[in-house]
């Protein structure tokens, strides 16, 4: 469907949730019933400003305002105090979070608060736009979050070393399959304060792999981290190893230096790990034998070095997974590694082989022949000389006269 949508919050005031998204909705986002807990008008085309969000919606929950053509700054009087779901992914989006955000101070990046006003949330996706600044320490602080996407921003500083007190990625099983959300709404009715509490299955648009695909049925299950695409320097802590229950890493297209942990093989639930385009350096880690259930690894475009690890799990990638990394060798790479190059060349096992073949006939074939043909013939003189007394007299002569010659030559 597609059309503008008009001012909907009188005629239709006791709604408590709307749903537009997937459409081809333009124009601006209506004005909206005051006591709505849940707005879904992602992927459509609504464009222009969202100063809705000034007014007071003490119920708002959940907002998705994900895949639109906003391209104006967040306004500074946003006021959302009840919010606990917020989607502003694939916009363009500009400027500082605002200050009036949940009534706290901002710094004009990530948020400090996020860490307590927002401790339940479990999806965090603010991908596809123009945020800047570091991402606050406080941050380690949301415990429940399951996916944290802030890609394709302009996001610097070092990855905060606390990060592994996100307790639930640090968690190998997920006990629940659906992200529901609930929020509670009450009024007076009749003189008696009522309380009425909504649900809603909340869904998704992930980048896995290189593409996007949408969970919802099974968003609970999925656990991964995504700050690609960003400016984002120093070295990868050490403590994101300890986020055993990850499925998904990708910290690629950054400038992050230094070397990959040693203990990466801890994350033995990965499937997706993207390190690419970064400046790491150093040895790829044994340990990444480990990662047993690993699908699809992208360590390209660094300064890595050495031989690529030869266990089965390593071998399983192509050259795409290690180009552009002049220091490593070994397959599936086409450089070969210090010593490999006569194991590398056909011609060159051909000829040692066959001098090898030389050696072994010359060691063992050889020497035993000359051994019996020497033995033979000693003894077939010895015989000779038994049996043939003229022989052994004329051998007696000989030996007599040398002897004799011998003397003489001494004496004078």
């Amino acid at each position: 469907m597609s059309a503008t949508i008009p001012d909907i919050s009188r005629k239709m005031s006791s709604l408590l949730l709307i749903d537009l998204g997937a459409n081809s909705f333009n124009g601006p986002v209506p004005q909206l019933p005051a006591g709505v807990t849940t707005v879904d008008f992602s992927r459509n085309k609504f464009s222009g400003n969202i100063s809705f969000t000034c007014d007071n919606y003490d119920y708002l929950g959940y907002l998705n305002l994900s895949d639109n053509l906003f391209s104006v700054e967040l306004p500074y009087c946003l006021n959302l105090r009840s919010l606990v779901h917020l989607n502003l992914a694939n916009n363009n989006f500009s400027g500082e979070i605002p200050s009036s955000m949940l009534a706290k101070t901002m710094s004009g990046e990530i948020p400090e608060w996020i860490g307590n006003s927002l401790a339940l949330i479990s999806v965090v996706i603010l991908r596809s736009n123009r945020f800047s600044g570091s991402i606050p320490s406080s941050i380690c602080q949301l415990t429940n979050i399951q996916i944290l996407d802030v890609s394709q921003n302009k996001i610097s500083g070092t990855i905060p070393k606390c990060i592994n007190n996100l307790t639930e990625l640090t968690k190998e099983e997920s006990p629940k399959q659906k992200v529901t959300s609930w929020y509670y709404r009450s009024y007076i009715k009749g003189g008696v304060t009522v309380t009425r509490n909504t649900s809603y299955d909340e869904s998704a648009f992930l980048m896995w792999k290189g593409r996007e695909f949408e969970y919802s049925n099974t968003l609970g299950l999925v656990k991964s981290i995504d700050l690609s695409n960003n400016d984002l320097v120093g070295e990868i802590p050490v403590e994101i190893t300890s986020l055993i229950g990850l499925l998904g890493l990708n910290l690629s297209r950054n400038n992050l230096t230094g070397s990959i942990p040693t203990r990466i093989g801890q994350l033995r639930d990965i499937n997706f790990l993207d390190l690419s385009r970064n400046k790491l350096s150093g040895k790829i880690p044994s340990s990444f034998s480990q990662l047993s259930h690993l699908g699809v690894l992208n360590l390209s475009y660094n300064n890595l070095s050495g031989r690529i690890p030869l266990d089965t799990q390593s071998k399983t990638f192509n050259s795409s997974s290690y180009i552009g990394n002049p220091g490593l060798c070994g397959s599936p790479l086409s450089e070969a590694c210090p010593g490999d190059e006569l194991s590398r060349d056909p011609k060159l096992n051909a000829d040692s082989e066959e001098k090898q073949q030389e050696d072994e006939f010359i060691s063992a074939e050889f020497y035993i022949s000359m051994g019996i043909g020497f033995t033979f013939g000693f003894w077939g003189v010895c015989s000779a000389l038994i049996l043939k007394r003229t022989w052994r007299y004329a051998l007696f002569r000989f030996l007599e006269n040398i002897f004799k010659n011998y003397s003489i030559f001494n004496t004078k």
